[in-house]
């Protein structure tokens, strides 16, 4: 992967030093033409080419060459890792260019048939296959086998065989700066709102503190979609916690076991309890009675109009509930 990023790196350059070169003489061209030449440079600041690989353009020419080479590895491989989830939820393909489900669609058959219709192939032939339901659940620990991160460590598989997992995602880690389960809990979607200029179509379903939380695609939302969530990860995934805690209490009472064991084992504890209140509480309070009323929404709405309609069950997006200029 490292070095398919500075292959892509170093193509980026060599574009940005060709649209360089061809400013100048087009400058030069229309400066000797006018008869300017003595008044104006024909030079072009490399930070005024527009390129979204030259990194002079994306941020500015107030950071230093090293910190603008970090700033773009950084964003560049979180740009992979948006597409990776695009192929994920189904948006993007690894066997087809351009998108794929980006409509919506009346039932979940209908979203992978239409999938495969697409992309040509059928499922089982499908490099990286999309997430069956469009729910991926984004949490602090491999609670599910088909998380976030085990859906990515899947996509690296596939799309760089010739390199392992772990080196790769070594790579990732490094070029992130930070471990990449913290990544997606914490940034991911910042970023994603950021791209999307807060307009998001990954939603995150979260709760207040972030007990839980997991992706959905607008695409593939059905008026079902909430009572997946509830059913099929939110509720496995507190019968999961309180097992946990069952366990916990058992290591506290462990005599055998070190004291900085049992000390480890309280503090988990005291978390997960915590994490249980908040979301039964959120259960009842949010979470519950939306699913119960089957919403459905109307991409011709918008992505404003729709997130509102989910607002209590979705990660708070500053500002979104103001009134446009």
């Amino acid at each position: 992967m490292m070095q398919a990023f500075e292959s892509w790196a170093s193509r980026g350059n060599a574009a940005t030093s060709e649209l360089c070169d061809i400013e100048l003489e087009n400058n030069t061209l229309f400066l000797n033409a006018y008869g300017l030449e003595s008044e104006i440079a024909p030079d072009v600041p490399i930070s005024q080419l527009t390129l979204l690989t030259n990194p002079a353009s994306r941020y500015g020419g107030n950071l230093r060459e090293n910190e603008l080479r970090e700033r773009f590895r950084r964003d560049t491989i979180a740009e992979f890792l948006s597409y990776a989830t695009g192929c994920m939820m189904g948006r993007y393909s690894l066997d087809q260019t351009g998108l794929i489900l980006a409509d919506s669609y009346d039932s979940q058959a209908a979203h992978l048939s239409t999938y495969e219709d697409k992309v040509g192939k059928p499922i089982s032939e499908i490099q990286f296959k999309p997430d069956q339901d469009a729910i991926i659940p984004v949490l602090d620990g491999e609670w599910f086998e088909d998380d976030i991160v085990a859906r990515t460590r899947e996509f690296l598989a596939v799309t760089f065989p010739e390199s392992s997992v772990g080196e790769n995602l070594r790579f990732i880690e490094e070029s992130l700066g930070k471990d990449i389960r913290k990544y997606f809990c914490s940034e991911f979607y910042k970023d994603h709102l950021q791209t999307y200029k807060k307009r998001p179509i990954y939603w995150m379903v979260q709760s207040p503190k972030k007990g839980f939380s997991c992706l959905i695609y607008l695409h593939r939302y059905t008026k079902d979609t909430l009572n997946q969530v509830l059913n099929n990860y939110f509720r496995p995934y507190l019968q999961k916690l309180e097992a946990r805690l069952a366990q916990l209490d058992l290591d506290q009472l462990n005599d055998d076991l070190p004291a900085r064991e049992r000390s480890a084992a309280r503090k988990e504890a005291e978390k997960i309890t915590k994490v249980l209140k908040e979301c039964q509480t959120w259960e009842q309070d949010a979470l519950l009675p939306l699913a119960q009323q089957r919403i459905e929404l109307d991409l011709d709405d918008g992505v404003k109009v729709n997130y509102l309609k989910l607002q209590d069950v979705l990660a708070p997006i500053p500002g979104l509930a103001a009134k446009e200029d």
